[in-house]
């Protein structure tokens, strides 16, 4: 018996080397789900972009437009791609698993609760932090997951980037360290630099917003009643304040005598 656990676990150590997370620090991505216009947004970069490979199959198109304000027929029109499909039927890809399988070597993951799995700051750099490495089998790597298996879906929209060294302020946290007699700002030599060296579709600050977009969209898949359980939570401790406050004269209405 010892001997198959041990087995099993040396089998597993390359799986838990890969899925082993980086260190590079995390942006906040700074999602707001009452933004209706940038979770339409969201949705159609994930429609065009992501849903060739991943679905999001524990949403249902319905529920999307209802949520997001989207009219049925722009709905339709614009976000349901696949023939025959259903305004009520779940959101999943045309590719068959076991295709995904032969093609990839392992089929994509859905991405219906991958807010929740990974968390939005994580989303939000991962979708920054491609860059050219013809050494990986699609051409691209990640500095959030190292050796992904991906390509970079968004390239168009952000350009060309490749990795490489350059000096870069020495900081204490947000505060940057300077020189004590001249009062320069301290540089180091950093190599997990990105540098866009062919512009994309979009500027800088345009692909952030989109890829924000993207991360708001992701993050309300993954818990579509988060603002209503919120404002209900808000009612329920009014509530609950207003309760204590007879439970408290109750109380010592009680015990009046007993002292």
């Amino acid at each position: 018996m010892k001997k198959h656990i041990l087995a099993l676990v040396f089998a597993l150590l390359p799986c838990i080397a890969l899925a082993a997370p980086s260190n590079y620090p995390l942006e906040k991505a700074n999602v707001d789900l009452r933004d209706k216009a940038a979770l339409q947004d969201g949705l159609r970069t994930f429609v065009n972009f992501c849903m060739g490979c991943h679905s999001a199959q524990y949403q249902r198109y319905e529920r999307v437009a209802t949520d997001l304000g989207i009219p049925e027929e722009v709905m339709m029109e614009n976000v349901v791609f696949t023939d025959g499909t259903l305004i009520g039927e779940h959101m999943r890809i045309g590719m068959r698993e076991r295709d995904a399988k032969q093609f990839f070597g392992a089929a994509p993951p859905d991405l219906t609760m991958v807010a929740r799995v990974r968390g939005e700051d994580w989303l939000y750099t991962y979708m920054k932090t491609f860059y050219e490495d013809q050494s990986r089998p699609f051409g691209a790597n990640n500095l959030v997951f190292p050796n992904v298996g991906m390509p970079n879906v968004l390239a168009e929209l952000q350009g060309r980037v490749v990795m490489g060294c350059a000096p870069v302020e020495v900081r204490d946290g947000r505060k940057v360290q300077r020189d004590p007699l001249t009062g320069d700002a301290l540089k180091e030599e950093q190599c997990d630099v990105l540098t866009v060296v062919e512009e994309g579709a979009m500027s800088a600050e345009e692909f952030d917003t989109t890829v924000r977009n993207l991360v708001s969209f992701l993050a309300y898949s993954a818990d579509p009643i988060k603002l209503e359980r919120h404002r209900i939570g808000i009612y329920v401790l009014l509530y609950l304040a207003f309760l204590f406050v007879f439970a408290y004269l109750l109380k010592r209405e009680y015990w009046r005598d007993v002292h």
